[in-house]
C-alpha cells in the first residue's frame, strides 16, 4: 500500500460560503480543512452516532456545543461527541481555516 501524503496548508476560500477542503474519506473517518471568511458559519446541526474534532489552523472562530460556546484561536481543538448540536463561525476580522474529522463519517447523499 502506497502512503498518501497531504498537506494541511491547503486553503481555498468562497464570498457565498465555507469552503470544505477534502483530505481524507474512508468508511472510517474523514478529515476536511474547513476555509471560513469572516462573517461565514457552519450553522449548528448533529450527527447520530459521530463525533467531529475541529482544530484551529489560522485565524479565530467561536465554537458551539451543546448550549455552550467558546473563542478558539491557533492550535485550540475542540471535541462535538456523537448527538451533540455544533458548529463554527468566523467572527472576522481575518479568515479562518480548520482542520476537521469526523469519525465515522456520514452516508453519502443520494444525488440530486
Amino acid at each position: 500500500m502506497a502512503i498518501d501524503v497531504k498537506r494541511i496548508d491547503v486553503r481555498r476560500f468562497g464570498a457565498d460560503k465555507m469552503q470544505k477542503l477534502g483530505l481524507f474519506a474512508t468508511p472510517h473517518l474523514f478529515c476536511d480543512v474547513y476555509c471560513l471568511e469572516p462573517g461565514q458559519e457552519q450553522r449548528p446541526h448533529a450527527h447520530a452516532g459521530a463525533d467531529k474534532i475541529y482544530v484551529v489552523l489560522e485565524g479565530a472562530v467561536t465554537v458551539r456545543v451543546g448550549g455552550d460556546e467558546a473563542a478558539l484561536a491557533v492550535g485550540d481543538a475542540v471535541l462535538a461527541p456523537a448527538d451533540h448540536e455544533h458548529g463554527v463561525r468566523n467572527p472576522g476580522p481575518a479568515r479562518a481555516a480548520l482542520l476537521v474529522l469526523m469519525a465515522p463519517p456520514p452516508p453519502p447523499q443520494a444525488p440530486r
